[in-house]
């Protein structure tokens, strides 16, 4: 049993959404035992396009982008923009979402982004249907700057759009799961406040878990996380939670201290978990640069771009590498931030929906 599994087995789950069993009834004289198809369903992704600068392209279309998984073609299922006036696109159906408004309300050329409605003078993207999770670190490395990180959570709670459902979590040696996913910003609001610095910190078994409670969910989904300082308590190493959130489609946003940013050991896996995942790290010096963390995050989910699709079939049952490219003219030069692939169970059968056999698995009994 590799770590992986061991991991997956800590936690009582498969490590992917990406894994469907379903029980498929075959007649006595073909197969008298117990037969499962692995289906391998939607892959949603979370692309976030920019230029040289860092400054976000709006306006994309589906035919835009091309995406390939283990070097295959995939076609593109559903297609929707980060912003709330852009239309929810079902690709190859004559079927969007409701796209009325003025007659000359038409979609932005990708070079030229479309205007964002502000409140007094703040930016606020869009950000449909969105489930982000907080993730506090109330460990003892808190004691300093614990309200200082309470306030920059409450800004950022309070600044999210409010089709946007918030959990709020906080760690030390164990998590708690303080405020469920809600779309009532006091409720939030009032579990950051109510919290207290505790005891040693298992960053990545809490993240672990926190992965865990968002991979049911579709759509877009994001967790951040707040860290005042190394992990000195768990027993999961960071290349589990990454993978984990690779494979569930669960971006993660770290936004940390300069002391976790002095320890290289964290500083790195911090780095490596949100980039694997689509994400970014952050190492704030002081309460201000915490605030301007939170307020990127915000903007950053307002603008991604959400692609699914259903995988052509593909034999292997491991890692699947996925890479995600601009087409069309001018649209080369941007840059995409994306995860880049995801794991499948290899002692699963898989198969895909198009496939006419399936591996059989061991009777459920």
């Amino acid at each position: 049993m590799n770590r992986s599994t061991r991991t997956f087995a800590w936690l009582g789950i498969y490590p992917g959404l990406f894994l469907l069993l379903a029980a498929t009834p075959r007649p006595a004289a073909q197969d008298e035992s117990s037969r499962f198809h692995v289906n391998v369903v939607l892959v949603q992704l979370n692309v976030a396009v920019t230029d040289s600068k860092g400054n976000y392209i709006s306006g994309l279309r589906p035919e835009d982008f091309a995406i390939k998984e283990d070097n295959i073609s995939e076609k593109i299922a559903t297609f929707e923009e980060g912003s709330e006036s852009a239309p929810k696109v079902k690709v190859g159906s004559s079927s969007v979402a409701d796209n009325s408004g003025p007659a000359d309300a038409k979609a932005p050329e990708p070079d030229h982004p479309a205007p964002e409605p502000t409140l007094a003078g703040v930016k606020i993207p869009g950000l449909s249907g969105a489930n982000v999770f907080i993730l506090f670190d109330t460990s003892n490395y808190m004691y300093r700057s614990f309200v200082f990180a309470q306030d920059a959570i409450t800004d950022f709670v309070r600044s999210m759009p409010d089709a946007s459902k918030i959990a709020f979590y906080s760690y030390s040696r164990d998590l708690s799961r303080v405020t469920p996913l809600t779309a009532d910003r006091y409720r939030t609001v009032s579990g950051v406040r109510n919290t207290v610095a505790g005891d040693q910190a298992a960053l990545y078994n809490s993240l672990l878990l926190t992965v865990k409670d968002a991979a049911p969910l579709r759509g877009r989904k994001a967790i951040v996380v707040f860290s005042n300082g190394p992990d000195n308590a768990s027993s999961i190493p960071p290349e589990d939670v990454a993978e984990l959130a690779q494979s569930t489609g669960t971006i993660v946003y770290i936004v940390s201290t300069r002391q976790a940013e002095s320890e290289p050991i964290s500083s790195a896996a911090f780095e490596r978990m949100s980039k694997a995942t689509g994400g970014k790290a952050y190492f704030a010096r002081n309460w201000r640069e915490e605030k301007d963390a939170f307020s990127s995050i915000r903007d950053d989910l307002g603008h991604l771009y959400t692609l699914s699709y259903y995988p052509q079939p593909n034999s292997n049952r491991g890692w699947r590498t996925i890479k995600v490219q601009l087409v069309g003219k001018n649209l080369e030069k941007y840059r995409l931030r994306t995860r880049d692939g995801y794991s499948l169970l290899k002692q699963a059968a898989v198969t895909t929906e198009s496939d006419s056999t399936a591996d059989s698995l061991p009777d459920s009994k």
